[in-house]
């Protein structure tokens, strides 16, 4: 049972396992094809208000972090997400895909934390 991050923009790879996007909105200039997405799974991304918030700015990410756990375990779909990821991270390999550049300041990095304290 291992989780990973990747952004979405680095091409896929055989050890990914299965390939989830975790964003809400589609990745600028990749083509569908080229994803090569097992799932999109738009209910485990933050809200959009906490989203517009966070900016990517480094110095929200800490309090970021914190609104967005509290998202994952008050909101039934972000539930119903997480629930779902972590059947699938018990199965095998789990690549979270993400749209950030910062890639360790984002929302699948903190997903990752929580679905690994969960199994």
């Amino acid at each position: 049972m291992r989780i990973e991050i990747k952004r979405i923009y680095e091409p896929a790879a055989e050890g990914d396992g299965r390939r989830v996007l975790v964003d809400r909105l589609w990745p600028r200039g990749v083509s569908k094809q080229s994803a090569r997405l097992d799932e999109w799974l738009k209910d485990a991304a933050p809200s959009p208000e906490l989203r517009t918030w966070f900016g990517h700015r480094e110095e929200n990410f800490e309090r970021f972090s914190e609104l967005y756990r509290v998202e994952l375990g008050a909101d039934p779909e972000k539930k119903a997400a997480v629930k779902h990821l972590l059947e699938v991270a018990k199965e095998g390999k789990l690549t979270l895909l993400y749209a950030a550049r910062d890639g360790t300041a984002n929302h699948a990095a903190v997903l990752r934390e929580v679905l690994e304290e969960r199994l």
